[in-house]
């Protein structure tokens, strides 16, 4: 077998260079290496210490700065202590002692505390609570475990039938040691390290210390300043293996961490720019380049980008100077080339000259379905993914050698405002360096992630010729360089590839032949009607001629001298081999702007998608290519049949093959189903079907169906989803790049209708019976609606708000302040529950918002943080539980008049309700106003129509606590079958199948929005005022108002004169002795009068008819009149007496502990003990017969009693349901951790003991 082994690796496929002529370049240019260039780099954040990222080829510092725009790792240090004795306390409580050696003239040091789990990415996350739980709390907890349930066993062998009240006592105290133990292993989270930060100046600069020793043990801790002044970084831990680094701003009151969020920016770095001295096989596309780190990926949202962490980003790169931007991000836009965010890169391409190079998106194979910014925005260089054979070799193993093609999930242009989308293509795969925390060298990853880096290398490359040879260039005149350089790949459609996969060399030796030509300095905006192109894709557009009027406009960069602009005038020629298309042959340019008229006659054109551009050149050298293009897009449809459905015979499918179908959808059509049959008695293939509607200002995600899928030999899949009637549906089908063989296959899609002629239902609860009319427009449909609500919306406004002017790292060039507004919202949480913030005026929107971002912040009521999120608030679900709760979210511009406008932005909560709610419908007025004869199905023919009526939701059907203003939302079906589903087997695997991961998404077909507005609830029927037995005159009545008023004043005023002046008069009045008691017992100096409290409850509990209140409470049905004000006054006098025997227990408890606490031996004192727990005991039981020990109101004794007794698992039971029943606190928890080292359960005093920085914070942590 060893004679078989091919020694030969292709090892040039797993950093793909060759492909794209860097090879070739290096080979003529070796000292053009990306020498004298940096690429910033805006993406997950870059971990310094992977390999390939430490210098550059000529020894340089690989990364020039690390910096964290998102704020995720921002501390706030704001705090500031002097050192006393070479120490000071940390805000977690530690003690930090100072080392000798540190210099700090002033001896004041910044302090915060920063929790690592905020900084850790997922996977990482993960994997360190997994270890540290199987090293810290795991072999503990069983010992502990174990033990308890050893001395519960113990006890009932030893007390087989306890009946005395303190054997049953000590049993339910072993026992709940055991439910604690259990109770808490289930519900263990652990907090992670929680780090004491210090930042302080030294007389020259500001350095900062993360306390990873977790001891205060700064000695053992790195030092670090700022990463530019000397690109120092280190590890949290060993375990961790999490390298950071660290910003000081704000004088010291802002210490940023910098971690990478996610291992994607660490891998497209190294792509662009990795240099391996010992392995160059290993290095990147530009060895000698070197590399600026933003981080705009935000550890608290997964590693979503922000619009404030791009616009910071931006503003860096202006001021570092870079000279080239990789940008591996993007979303679906609404509208292409516009927003705060696309007008910011705009600005640093167009007055600064930097260049942007951006991934076109993975969301394919569909056309116009290229990302934002890379695939919708002029001033960016999108780049689409390629992979060629000698990649699918070295990287996916793949048993054949396919030829070049594009990767089924690359995005396709056009945009939908009709430019290409895509510029040029590279390849979208690679094995390279991942960071230290991985645990792994090297890693392979796909996507125009890759493949932008892989052509910003490849630029970088040309850049540092370029600045070598001191030719002068333009971002526009390097754009036009790759773009008529590039190599057109065959098989790969130019929505794909754009104007092909990027050639280095020939790009460089383009730049070079022509780096005197009179447009370098010149891009040519060129619009039609506002749009960048021409698309024709509606079936009304494409069956008949149309003219556009073509306006080209040469724009200049800045610094660009007049005489250049004033001597600017070329000759061109407008060429275009389409005969569909009608262009002039000639155009003069100038700088100013000009205009022609093209001619698209598109009725002769087969179905199926056509593109052609009208491409101008200059007639005086038209071999350095066109200097701009017209890109014309025209899409055929075909109409389905009379039976509104359309079927494709046997088709054969290669491997990454695409087949597009373009079909008028028809009117009042809702749904389709498509069912694909596999001919092939063999293999299982894997395919991808695809459909995209597009909608004037909507993103094609909103009307998108995308489903990767295995189908199996012989095999039968069936595919519903979602249409809009009278809107050309692209429908793809096709086969996974990778899935080797041929496969043929036949394949159909029908079309259903059942229209309610709007998009959703929204139903108030005051108007009464909601009419719905459905009507199937195409074909027999089967109705059944049906209604489920699984939501409630709670509208909230804000408590407060507040713009403000943000610091220096948020200045835009030219001093433009950007602001911020924050706003807060309180909410309650009644119960348990899952929630969704959404602030649904700027939801949705990103790159194309007028706002530069929303995010929003959740805390609880302690100001521990809970989570984040930002525009798209779907994907930000959380499960909160029962509490109080605040917002804080921030928008940000620097127009402070816009966000003045947003000052009473309503935030949605959105909480998913514990049941869902089915609403009923009927087929008639009568029958909803009498709740008989539910709808049940009916028969709709073509072209009939059904009424529907929905009556409001009876009042004891909706949620508890549902109030005026809120909204109920779920969704309405109307087929009686769920689409797709015919009752019968298929061969092969049905639709929500496995999919290897791939994304499946689109909305359920025939499911629609359905919203319910609540009115105000009804009114509770008032107590019944039982008969005056006598009149009070108005005397007597203003002596009582006195009376009482002065009472109020008891708790509010020092001193018993109040009391005693209303003694006099009312000595049996109830709510008098009972409000002095509240007093006494809130008294700062209660531990000095416990008798006097004793004493007081004494006099509130002998006032107290408890012989009539039990016989009260034994009826089972007060039939009177007046039966609910004699419960009303029931209930406050069990109320007062349950308050006072739990003070007075409580005070009985207090005086035992306090003699335990001198620890004198005295008879007297063993005497006084005795009799004092008597007492309590007595009161204990007493209080038992009026409520439950468990209960809040009782809580406080029951915790005291069991710490009288040493019961500490009854105590620490009722310390935890007191967390749980009311707002934790601190101190509570203080005191749960001196119970735990009474146990000797370290684990747990540990646990504890690392959550209350976490818990309780003393700030709200930074946006």
């Amino acid at each position: 077998m060893v004679s078989l082994v091919d020694k030969g690796f292709p090892a040039s496929g797993l950093l793909p260079k060759k492909e794209t002529g860097a090879t070739a370049f290096l080979s003529k240019y070796p000292e053009y290496d990306g020498r004298g260039v940096t690429i910033a780099i805006l993406d997950t954040g870059v971990d310094p210490g992977a390999p390939g990222l430490q210098v550059t080829s000529q020894g340089l510092p690989k990364i020039v700065d690390i910096i964290d725009t998102t704020g995720s790792g921002d501390v706030n240090t704001s705090t500031v202590v002097e050192a006393k004795d070479g120490e000071v306390t940390g805000l977690t409580g530690r003690k930090l002692q100072i080392p000798p050696s540190w210099q700090n003239p002033t001896n004041r040091y910044h302090i915060g505390v920063k929790n690592v789990y905020e900084l850790y990415p997922k996977p990482l996350k993960e994997r360190i609570q997994k270890e540290r739980r199987e090293k810290l709390w795991d072999p503990l907890h069983r010992v502990a475990l174990a033990e308890a349930i050893r001395r519960l066993d113990a006890f009932d062998n030893a007390h087989s039938h306890p009946t005395k009240q303190e054997e049953k006592l000590a049993r339910d105290d072993l026992a709940a040691q055991v439910d604690l133990l259990t109770t808490s292993d289930k519900k263990y989270n652990d907090p992670g390290p929680v780090y004491d930060c210090v930042v302080f100046h030294d007389g020259e600069t500001w350095r900062a210390v993360v306390d990873t020793s977790e001891t205060g043990d700064l000695a053992s801790c790195v030092v670090l300043t700022s990463y530019k002044e000397s690109q120092q970084y280190a590890a949290f831990s060993l375990a961790d293996m999490l390298n950071y680094s660290i910003n000081i701003y704000d004088d010291g009151n802002i210490l940023n961490i910098v971690t990478n969020a996610g291992s994607h920016g660490t891998h497209v770095a190294c792509i662009a720019a990795a240099n391996f001295p010992d392995e160059p096989e290993k290095n990147g596309v530009a060895p000698g380049a070197q590399v600026l780190v933003i981080k705009i990926g935000d550890s608290r949202l997964g590693s979503m980008e922000t619009g404030s962490s791009l616009v910071r980003a931006m503003i860096a790169v202006i001021e570092h100077k870079a000279d080239l931007v990789n940008f591996s991000y993007g979303e679906a836009a609404h509208w292409p080339n516009n927003g705060r965010v696309c007008n910011i890169i705009t600005e640093a391409v167009n007055i600064h000259g930097i260049i942007f190079v951006a991934s076109a998106g993975n969301n394919g194979p569909a056309l116009s379905t290229v990302g934002c910014p890379g695939g919708t925005t002029s001033s960016v260089i999108g780049v689409g993914a390629c992979v060629s054979p000698e990649m699918m070799a070295a990287e996916y193993s793949l048993r054949e050698r396919l030829p070049s093609m594009a990767y089924t999930w690359s995005s396709r242009g056009p945009s939908v405002d009709g430019d290409l989308g895509v510029s040029i293509t590279a390849p979208g795969g690679a094995i390279t360096s991942v960071p230290n925390w991985t645990l792994r060298g090297a890693q392979l990853m796909n996507g125009t992630s890759m493949s932008s880096p892989n052509a910003c290398g490849g630029i970088a490359l040309i850049l540092s010729g370029l600045k070598a040879e001191n030719i002068c260039y333009s971002p526009y005149s390097i754009r036009r360089a790759l773009e008529n350089t590039a190599c057109n790949v065959e098989r790969i459609e130019v929505f794909a590839q754009g104007y092909g996969l990027m050639q280095v060399d020939k790009a460089f030796e383009h730049l070079v032949r022509y780096s005197d030509c009179k447009t370098r300095n010149i891009r040519f905006c060129v619009l039609t009607g506002g749009k960048r192109g021409i698309y024709i894709r509606e079936a009304n557009k494409s069956e008949k001629p149309s003219e556009f009027n073509v306006t080209i406009d040469p724009k200049y960069g800045e610094n660009i001298c007049a005489q250049e602009k004033i001597s600017f005038t070329m000759h061109t020629s407008l060429v275009c081999d389409a005969l569909w298309v009608s262009a002039p042959s000639h155009l003069a340019l100038m700088n100013t702007s000009r205009s022609v008229s093209i001619r698209v006659d598109p009725r002769g054109l087969n179905e199926g998608v056509h593109y052609s551009e009208v491409q101008c050149f200059d007639t005086a050298d038209p071999h350095k290519g066109p200097l701009f293009r017209i890109p014309i897009t025209v899409i055929k449809s075909q109409k389905p049949s009379k039976q509104y459905d359309a079927s494709w015979g046997e088709t054969e499918f290669k491997p990454g093959q695409i087949r597009r179908s373009f079909i008028q959808v028809p009117e009042g059509a809702t749904w389709a189903e498509l069912n694909i049959t596999s001919l092939d008695p063999e293999a299982t293939s894997k395919f991808v079907l695809h459909c995209i509607q597009l909608e004037d200002h909507m993103a094609y995600r909103s009307n998108e169906f995308y489903k990767f899928f295995h189908l199996q030999e012989l095999g039968n899949n069936t595919y519903p989803f979602s249409v809009k009637g009278g809107l050309v549906l692209e429908l793809v089908v096709a086969k996974w790049w990778a899935s080797l063989g041929n496969t043929k296959i036949t394949y159909s899609i029908s079309f259903h209708s059942l229209d309610m002629n709007q998009k959703m239902i929204q139903m108030h609860a005051a108007n009464g019976i909601y009419r719905l009319d459905i009507k199937s427009s195409l074909r027999i449909e089967e109705v059944s609606p049906t209604i489920t609500i699984k939501n409630c919306v709670q509208p909230l406004r804000p408590n407060d708000s507040k713009v403000s002017p943000l610091g220096a790292r948020d200045v835009v060039p030219n001093g433009r302040q950007i602001y911020e507004i924050i706003l807060t919202y309180n909410f309650h949480q009644s119960k348990t529950s899952e929630i969704t913030p959404n602030c649904p005026l700027l939801s949705d929107l990103l790159y194309e918002s007028e706002y530069e971002s929303q995010l929003w912040l959740l805390f609880d009521n302690n100001k521990q943080y809970m989570g984040a999120g930002d525009a798209y608030p779907n994907a930000y679900t959380m499960k909160l539980d029962k509490g109080d709760y605040t917002i804080r979210l921030q928008v940000r511009h620097e127009n402070r008049d816009l966000l003045e406008k947003l000052k009473d932005m309503v935030m949605l909560i959105d909480q998913k309700l514990s049941s869902s709610l089915s609403v009923d419908c009927f087929q008639s007025v009568t029958s909803a106003l009498n709740g008989k004869s539910k709808f049940n199905t009916a028969t709709v023919q073509a072209g009939g129509s059904v009424a529907v009526f929905i009556p409001p939701v009876p009042d004891d059907k909706l949620p508890k606590g549902a109030s005026l203003g809120q909204m109920l939302t779920g969704t309405i079906t109307l087929a009686k079958n769920e689409p797709g589903k015919t009752g019968r087997r298929r061969k092969g695997q049905l639709a929500g199948c496995e999919c290897d991961g791939k994304r499946n998404l689109g909305p359920r077909a025939d499911s629609y929005p359905f919203i319910y507005v609540l009115t105000q609830t009804p009114h509770k029927p008032h107590a019944a005022k039982a008969e005056k037995t006598k009149e009070k005159t108005k005397e007597e009545e203003f002596a009582e108002a006195l009376r009482d008023f002065k009472i109020s004043w008891i708790t509010k005023l020092e001193g018993d004169n109040i009391y005693e002046e209303l003694m006099d008069n009312y000595p049996d009045h109830l709510p008098l002795h009972v409000t002095q008691l509240t007093a006494k017992d809130a008294h700062k100096d209660r531990t000095k009068m416990l008798s006097e409290v004793i004493e007081l409850a004494d006099k509130v509990i002998s006032l107290i008819d408890q012989t009539a209140l039990a016989s009260y409470f034994a009826l089972k049905n007060d039939t009177r009149a007046d039966a609910i004000s004699f419960k009303v006054e029931n209930d406050r006098f069990k109320l007062y007496l349950i308050n006072a025997l739990v003070v007075k227990g409580c005070a009985l408890a207090d005086k035992i502990l306090a003699i335990k606490a001198v620890g004198e031996v005295l008879s007297s004192t063993c005497m006084e003990e005795t009799d004092l727990q008597e007492q309590m005991d007595l009161t204990f039981k007493e209080v038992q017969k009026w409520g439950d020990p468990e209960e809040k109101k009782v809580l406080p004794f029951t915790i005291k009693h069991a710490q009288v007794h040493d019961h500490y698992g009854r105590q620490l039971r009722g310390l935890n349901k007191m967390n749980d029943d009311s707002r934790p606190s601190k101190d509570t928890d203080r005191k749960a951790i001196e119970v735990y080292k009474k146990l000797g359960w370290d684990h747990l005093v540990r646990h504890i003991e690392n959550s209350i920085p976490v818990k309780y914070p003393q700030h709200y942590i930074p946006f």
